[in-house]
């Protein structure tokens, strides 16, 4: 029997399927509703007793997954019975269906030819070209196919084990069949055949494992039989017990046989198939066997398999694997037939703990804390280290394993260690000692939120144990400062973890929502937390009061405490006095802005009118603003006549730094430090200033902070030069005619201040950030002053957007669009966006100007062919912001051409040459594949209007002249006239180190201004925007980036948030590559915008008075 079906499987492709003698299949005609093509022969229900399941049937059932898989198999075994040649058809058809194939095996082809031919055949008929097939076609109706086609080869073995499993013929065949389609060329074929052969395999495996442990039983009882006395023992039962071993080890035998087949014919070539999906099939199954028949396949020749598939190329092949090995080294009695895989791949596997699918690394990190635990010798200390660090990682999954194997390996450590010492300071203290420890040596330090994240879902109740870590706190001995620190930096961030319930920043996927129990969970734990804290931390504030680090930290508490817990008593009360105490305390101890700060943070909190406290709470920090007050004006006198030493300016200085720090939180109106202030700059900076009438007090305010700060962007302090540049542009936008309440109020900056901003513009934004790559000593500070450069060019922009400044003083930022894009093409690009939706035709025509003015400066100096080639990039760039819909920026194209042929044919001024401004056309007709074919004929109209005579023949005009003859819609790369463009856009270059002023020229009058400003539609339709400076009246400051592309640009400039750096580069390599179709913005039309569509981010902020929150800062820089 093993021989007839050794020879049997052993060449599948050759062989003809078995057919019995004295059988015959008549016909079958195809059913209704399938999807088979009929061939020359269909095949057709059997005899006319034969009502079993056809290959359409079985195929419909299967995709449904509404049928039972027992009734299914049943009703086919049924017909199998009753003609096994027919059955076994209607089984292979109903294979080559799953496989997506319109082809039918006939009886013709059944009988007469080998499974080669069969599958050639079969290959011929398939779909040319046809991708999917069932295992791999999306939508909802074959979501289910796989799992069922699964569960019908399952229940197919296990209703045949009995009998059929062992007839030489229907396995036999069938897996003759699978291993020649699992060697086609086809896809469908070759997975699908893969699929089906590997899941009998299992299932056979299955089988035989039943064998092996009836076997073991028989063998035992015929054991116990044997050793009977002779009048004792029962022949009979020994000859029944001996047939019944015989039996049991021929049809294990027959098996072993089948699974040897199926493995050296179809696994070991299909393991390495070049598809992964046939990869991980064959690496999956392979897993079962290993776990399930360890004394037939658990053995180095096999484990080999999965040791080389840990280097396959496709991650979902690599997850199989590991997960394969995760059920080996789950069994303790494995690990001995696994020592030599686990040295021989134990450093592949731990490389592949940083595996660039997130899924696999956390799978690996998972089979390394098992290998672990389950070795004797585990992983050395050296190897460890190389799995804690990813407790930091930014994925929370690995983070998460990471951290259960940080845990383990810390309770191993707890309880080895310091078992004897249990009994006195309790475990959850040596797991604090361990921790700290650990975050102490780390090369990730002040990101413990992260690592208290990674160890919340395994150590929550220990984190929770708030107790034990203020009692280490507040002893006088045990912690060395560093161990403090740290400590108080993981206990904060355990206790904001509870009270918020949420993951840290980057380790959250979508919104954060919580449900119904972890709501309850997490009011249950700022219960907890306000219970245990709210008498402490006064304590720990006093302890620590002097530590800048500490005190910060710790000052993080109350923000997450239950406020109104604090009024449901008066011993409670009396905490808060406590707090509010020592908060004052430490206003009057430090000078470091970040304390002052944090301690600002606390203020509205404990202000807020929705607690019956906040009186009290207010009254002390109002006697604490007098204080500070107080002793700025005793050295006011001093100050103001230039009489006062230094350590009298430091203390004036200092008085006035802890004041404006809760200007952020507290109106600082009654302390009336507007005047103090104002003269303090006027006695260093501008000391004459005229007086004006009290009826007009608040425009000379306006005025003479426009003089103060004007004479600050010339100094050469940097710091003050910056925040005077970032106040002008937050009160020149306030008193902007679109802000203020009444138009009397409005205070325009003359033109000598928007000459002198546009200057600061030029000399300090747009200088020297091409060379800050971010690297090197001064990376935080590199970082600095470009995330400073940033927030100031958005707050010019916003000038500009807002209509405090017309749209021609936009000149100088959109000419710097190619030059600087890296650094500010957000803003620019923005800019742009937002000036075409005040006025489309202004905007074009200033895009034009800032063209012209870069012409003229090439033209002064001397003309180069690269500038040439530079200024033209930064057209091509211009042109492409107009977008797609060329009818809706129509008439913006027609008048950019108009302005810019009237610049070309200019009469030229005294002295100059004839014609110099000719070679401007070719600048132009970068903007020409815009415009629609019926506005080229005007504008060649315009042009022959425009030209003289004489200049007809120049290159310039007839390069202009030929785009607008064009027909193409991209733009033309000229190649006549002897002259040569670049194709790429040139490296920026430095610009001159001299201050360049604006003048007058450079800019439009007043007149014009006051056109374009009521040509706009700005009036009325645009809130306030966000303030540009650092001192707004804000209750939190968002955190440093540490990247500049993470730069807040919402809450900085006001403007819309910027595309991200892929899509811009994205869009950069479209507009150099001179494609239309680049992804832009739909600009909409500005007459079909309402004053809703087009509303800023920030709420209203209306101007009632002069900004003298603002001065405090700016005096006590200047003190």
């Amino acid at each position: 029997m093993r021989k007839a079906a050794a020879k049997q499987t052993s060449s599948p492709g050759c062989i003809p399927i078995p057919t019995p003698p004295g059988h015959s299949l008549q016909p079958q005609q195809t059913p209704l509703g399938t999807s088979r093509q009929a061939s020359t022969r269909p095949v057709r229900r059997g005899e006319a007793g034969n009502q079993g399941m056809s290959a359409g049937d079985m195929f419909d059932a299967v995709c449904s997954g509404k049928s039972a898989m027992v009734a299914l198999v049943d009703e086919w075994l049924d017909s199998y019975k009753q003609s096994r040649e027919a059955g076994l058809l209607e089984l292979i058809n109903f294979i080559v269906q799953c496989c997506g194939c319109k082809g039918v095996v006939t009886r013709d082809m059944f009988d007469n030819m080998q499974n080669a031919e069969i599958i050639s055949s079969l290959t011929n008929e398939f779909r040319e070209g046809s991708e999917n097939y069932p295992l791999c076609t999306p939508g909802p109706q074959w979501k289910r196919f796989k799992a069922g086609l699964c569960e019908f080869v399952r229940v197919l073995v296990r209703s045949c084990q009995n009998s059929l499993l062992y007839d030489e013929y229907l396995f036999s065949s069938l897996m003759a069949l699978l291993t020649g389609m699992s060697d086609s060329q086809v896809r469908a074929f070759r997975h699908t055949s893969t699929l089906l052969a590997m899941k009998l395999m299992t299932g056979v495996m299955e089988v035989a494992v039943i064998l092996s442990t009836q076997l073991q039983i028989s063998q035992r009882r015929y054991y116990l039989e044997n050793r009977k006395n002779a009048q004792d023992r029962a022949s009979a039962r020994l000859e029944v017990l001996q047939a019944t071993i015989s039996e049991l080890q021929e049809n294990r035998e027959e098996l072993s046989s089948l699974m040897n087949a199926t493995f050296r014919g179809v696994f070991v070539h299909r393991y390495r198939d070049h598809l992964p999906e046939v990869r991980a099939v064959c690496i999956a199954e392979l897993g079962k066997w290993l776990s399930e028949d360890p004394e037939d396949f658990l053995n180095d020749g096999n484990l080999k398999y999965l040791g080389w598939t840990l280097n396959d190329k496709q991650s979902p092949v690599r997850l199989q694997c590991v997960l394969a090995l995760q059920s080996l080294y789950q069994e303790k009695d494995f690990i001995g037939r696994l020592e030599l895989f686990t040295s021989r791949f134990k450093e592949r596997m731990l490389s592949m703990v940083l595996d660039k699918d997130p899924d696999v690394a956390v799978e690996m990190v998972h089979l390394l804390l098992l290998i672990h635990q389950k070795t004797e010798g585990g992983l050395q200390d050296e190897e460890c280290g190389r799995i804690y660090p990813l407790v930091f990682a930014s994925h929370r999954g690995l983070a998460s394993a990471a951290g259960s194997f940080l845990y383990n390996n810390i309770k191993k450590v707890i309880a080895s260690d310091y078992q004897e010492s249990w009994t006195t300071v309790g475990p959850n203290v040596a797991f604090f000692n361990i921790l700290v420890s650990f975050y102490i040596q780390s090369e990730f330090q002040q990101h413990g939120v992260y690592l208290v994240d990674s160890l919340w879902d395994v150590a929550g109740s220990e984190l929770r144990d708030w107790e034990t870590m203020t009692t280490l706190l507040l002893q006088d001995d045990g912690l060395s400062d560093a161990e403090e620190g740290a400590l108080i930096e993981l206990m904060m961030c355990a206790i904001k973890r509870a009270a918020e319930g949420f993951p840290p920043v980057g380790r959250t996927q979508g919104k954060k929502i919580l449900n119904m129990k972890d709501k309850k969970i997490q009011a249950q734990d700022r219960r907890r937390i306000t219970t245990h804290f709210i008498n402490l931390i006064p304590q720990l504030l006093a302890k620590y009061s002097v530590d800048e680090e500490k005190v910060c930290l710790l000052l993080e508490a109350p923000f997450h405490f239950d406020l109104e817990m604090y009024s449901s008593s008066k011993p409670l009360e009396k905490h808060l006095d406590l707090l509010v105490s020592q908060v004052c305390g430490i206003v009057k101890k430090h000078s470091e802005a970040r304390v002052l700060e944090a301690c600002a943070r606390l203020v509205p909190a404990l202000c807020s009118d929705c607690y019956t406290f906040s009186t009290r709470t207010h009254l002390a920090f109002s006697q604490l603003l007098d204080g500070l007050t107080e002793c700025f004006n005793t050295y006011l006198d001093d100050l103001l006549q230039g009489t006062a030493d230094e350590e009298d300016m430091y203390r004036a200085a200092l008085a006035l730094k802890r004041i404006a720090t809760f200007n952020r939180a507290m109106d600082l109106k009654r302390w009336k430090l507007f005047n103090p202030c104002l003269d303090v700059l006027q006695s260093n900076v501008v000391r004459d200033l005229d007086n004006e009438v009290e009826l007009l007090q608040l425009k000379k305010e306006v005025r003479l902070f426009y003089s103060v700060c004007q004479t600050c962007l010339s100094l050469d302090q940097a710091e003050i030069r910056d925040q005077a540049f970032e106040l002008l542009c937050d009160v020149v936008l306030l008193y902007s005619p679109g802000s203020v309440r009444s138009q009397t109020l409005a205070q325009p900056p003359p033109d000598s201040l928007r000459s002198e901003m546009a200057s600061f513009v030029m000399d300090y934004i747009f200088t020297g950030c091409e060379d800050d790559h971010f690297t090197g000593v001064n990376e935080e500070m590199t970082i600095a002053t470009f995330q400073r450069k940033h927030n100031q060019l958005a707050g010019y922009c916003k000038l500009v957007i807002y209509g405090a400044l017309d749209l021609s003083a936009a000149t100088d930022v959109f000419k710097h669009y190619s030059k600087y894009h890296k650094e500010f093409g957000d803003i620019i690009k923005e800019t742009l966006s937002k000036s075409r939706l005040i006025n489309p035709v202004q905007s074009a025509k200033t895009v034009c100007l800032s063209l012209q003015q870069l012409f003229s400066e090439m033209i002064s100096e001397k003309p180069d062919e690269q500038e040439l080639g530079e200024i033209r990039g930064l057209a091509k760039r211009l042109a492409m912001s107009f977008g797609t819909n060329l009818h809706r920026v129509r008439k913006s194209l027609v008048a950019l051409h108009m302005d810019g042929m009237r610049f070309a044919f200019r009469d030229p001024k005294e002295g100059e040459l004839q014609h110099l401004n000719l070679a401007f056309l070719e600048i132009l007709s970068d903007f020409t594949f815009k415009v629609l074919h019926q506005d080229r004929a005007q504008l060649s109209a315009f042009l022959k209007a425009e030209c003289p005579s004489a200049a007809l023949s120049w290159p310039s005009v007839r390069m202009y002249q030929r785009s607008l003859e064009g027909s193409s819609s991209k733009p033309r790369q000229e190649e006549g006239g002897g002259e040569k463009e670049s194709s790429t856009l040139s490296p920026p270059i430095n610009p001159t180190a001299k201050r360049r002023k604006t003048t007058a020229q450079d800019s439009v009058s007043s007149a014009q201004r006051i056109s374009w400003m009521d040509s706009s539609s700005i009036h009325g339709s645009l809130l306030s925007p966000a303030l540009t400076s650092t001192v707004l009246l804000e209750q939190t400051k968002p955190q440093a980036s540490t990247h500049p592309r993470d730069t807040d640009f919402n809450e900085s400039s006001g403007l819309l948030e910027p595309d991200s750096e892929d899509e811009f580069d994205e869009g950069l390599s479209l507009i150099e590559e001179n494609n239309v179709e680049a992804e832009e913005h739909k600009i909409e039309n500005v007459q079909s915008i309402s004053d809703e569509e087009f509303s800023p981010i920030l709420p209203v902020f209306k101007v009632t008075a002069a900004p003298t929150d603002l001065f405090v800062s700016l005096a006590q820089a200047q003190i």
